[in-house]
């Protein structure tokens, strides 16, 4: 079924008072479609969402819009709350840290976030008492810390002290906390043999009967977290965010016991976003490891979580970390409807999306240290950042007011701060009808894709094929997309396999399931009944030596290349081939260099221990 809504841009000027932002009445009005999906049968009525960028009309930053003093952002807050009507049982203010990765020997920086968020706390539980922490998860530190004299080769993420470490720094904050598992809080792994034994832990020091959590934080309003539970046994990367099965049915109930229509607005937290979030705010190594989105390898679970926000209308935001990078540009925070002129509604339900960035400047990726700070009643809801390189001073980074339980107004309080992101934003997401879609590849029985033009890493250009695969170049890579939410899976090719040749999709046979009898070795292949897609070849291809590559499909019909392995198998490589080089060294009385140089491993398809795929 096809439902329609009737969007508005609203265009806002501003005067420049105590009162942020004001509204002047001057609306655009348009007609958009939404797209079909699976919840659309589910969905009575369409969502209407207002977008809203400081870079339409005149607007300026307020002082709320820009990084101001606690105090002082904190007395603004509280003096317009009380001319809204004062706090009652729906005010609430949840503090939100990203990746901690807590090395014990470096504990000041992690003082002085704590000190920048005690007094936020003390005044929102004067204010009204409903207040919480909420860990993104990445508890400790992915090396050795100097924690365990008697190995110093074992990790701190993951152990037991790193967790007795993390319960005592989080509950020093006097308000109740809630955390979730990342993909290094099963790290464990020298002290570990399983991960259901560094989960009992993880539990048991964080006093959490379940891997999830679910928190009403103040009237009708949940704070929900679901925890990855998976390392050792991670089928490809260890550094895969997985939610297991049972926290997802879990998930499913608590939403359809928990409606929109019945008053409930629910606030996800996630250590990795998932798959259809809209979020930008990547780096490529996420991508091509098949680690960015939550359940990333496995297709099915990878969509359920977006499917979950598209039919239930109770979740208003969803917050994660992983990917360890600021919050100062507008790319950080996704709103559910984007403004026509950048592309087609994304169908993200009526929630927001919003990526937390790191406390310490020794895990962060683009210099950037900050904390999200959630707040809200009955009315809607305010992202704001606490900044601790700039001493704990607070900025609104965008407001949502709640119209009725399935249609919200948001608005981005500031432009953005930090234009060089796209140093760290590598990964280009395309939209459907972008200038970089080309056309064809479906339909067409023969369609070269760079039109005789070799590839280039500022070549930008995606393609459907007939089975509905999605596939692009960016940064000189062969990278695929979901099908549904465009958002980037993995690596295909890399750019030395790709740059300076040229791409073409051709049929390869097969039409409507229909097999030639006179093709050798072809009498006793049968066409699956649900078969109905051409069938179709992605060949590369040189100009200069004529040498052509097939690109050949997984055999789930999926073209990344799930390559990276599991962490725990890595490191037992590591460890034999230490074994030999010591072996070499004892027995064959070769030199540390020469042993080194000697000692070789060979396996299946792989070359080497490294687990990037790079």
């Amino acid at each position: 079924m096809r439902s329609s809504g009737i969007f508005a841009v609203l265009l806002l000027a501003a005067t420049k008072n105590a009162y942020g932002f004001v509204a002047i009445p001057k609306t655009i009005p348009f007609v958009h479609h939404d797209h079909p999906s699976s919840s659309d049968s589910k969905r009575k009525r369409s969502t209407t969402h207002v977008y809203q960028s400081s870079e339409q009309g005149e607007v300026k930053s307020t002082n709320r819009g820009s990084l101001e003093s606690a105090d002082r952002w904190l007395d603004e807050t509280v003096r317009l709350t009380m001319e809204k009507g004062g706090f009652d049982s729906s005010s609430f203010l949840v503090g939100i840290l990203g990746d901690l990765h807590i090395d014990p020997r470096r504990m000041n920086e992690y003082e002085l976030g704590h000190d920048h968020w005690i007094p936020i706390f003390e005044r929102a539980k004067n204010a009204h008492g409903n207040v919480a922490l909420v860990s993104l998860g990445d508890l400790g530190e992915s090396k050795n810390c100097k924690h365990n004299p008697s190995n110093p080769a074992e990790l701190f993420a993951g152990t037991t002290m790193c967790h007795q470490v993390a319960s005592k720094f989080l509950g020093s904050f006097t308000v109740p906390y809630e955390v979730i598992g990342g993909n290094h809080d099963l790290e464990g792994i020298d002290e570990f043999r399983t991960d259901a034994e560094n989960l009992e832990v993880f539990m048991r020091e964080h006093n959490k009967p379940t891997a999830q959590f679910c928190r009403e934080v103040a009237e009708k309003t949940l704070l929900v977290g679901l925890g990855s539970t998976t390392f050792r046994e991670a089928p490809y990367t260890s550094h895969e965010v997985i939610v297991d099965v049972d926290q997802i049915e879990w998930f499913k109930e608590l939403l359809e016991t928990h409606s929109a229509d019945d008053g409930w607005k629910i606030f996800v937290f996630t250590h990795a976003p998932p798959n259809g979030s809209g979020l930008r705010v990547l780096q490529e190594n996420h991508v091509v490891n098949g680690c960015c989105w939550l359940n990333h390898s496995n297709e099915g679970q990878c969509r359920k979580f977006i499917e979950l926000v598209r039919e239930h209308r109770a979740i208003k935001a969803w917050f994660s970390g992983h990917f360890h990078l600021g919050q100062d540009y507008q790319d950080s925070i996704t709103f559910p409807t984007i403004d026509p002129s950048e592309g087609p509604y994304p169908n993200r339900g009526s929630c927001v999306f919003a990526q937390t960035s790191v406390m310490r400047r020794g895990t962060s990726r683009d210099g950037r240290q900050q904390s999200r700070l959630l707040r809200g009643n009955k009315d809607g809801f305010e992202i704001c950042t606490v900044d601790h390189q700039a001493g704990g001073k607070i900025r609104l980074d965008a407001t949502i007011t709640y119209k009725s339980t399935d249609h919200e107004v948001g608005v981005y309080a500031h432009d953005d701060e930090a234009y060089e992101h796209d140093a760290y934003f590598k990964v280009y997401t395309p939209t459907v009808g972008d200038q970089s879609y080309f056309c064809g590849a479906e339909t067409e029985e023969e369609c070269s894709i760079t039109d005789d033009e070799p590839v280039s890493m500022e070549t930008k250009i995606w393609w459907r094929l007939s089975s509905g695969r999605v596939l692009g170049v960016m940064n000189g890579m062969l990278l695929e997309y979901d099908s549904s939410t465009l958002a980037p899976l993995g690596l295909v090719l890399y750019a030395d396999e790709l740059i300076g040749k040229n791409i073409a999709v051709v049929d390869s046979g097969i039409d409507d399931c229909s097999l030639d009898d006179d093709e050798e070795n072809m009498e006793s292949l049968e066409c699956d009944e649900d078969y109905y897609e051409r069938e179709q070849a992605v060949i590369v291809h040189d100009l200069r030596d004529g040498k052509i590559s097939v690109v050949q499909p997984n055999e789930d019909g999926s073209y990344w290349r799930k390559i990276v392995r599991n962490k725990i198998a890595r490191m037992k490589e590591k460890r034999r081939e230490q074994a030999a080089i010591l072996y070499a060294q004892e027995r064959l009385w070769q030199s540390d260099d020469e042993a080194k140089k000697n000692v070789e491993s060979t396996w299946g398809p792989y070359t080497t221990t490294k687990g990037n795929a790079l």
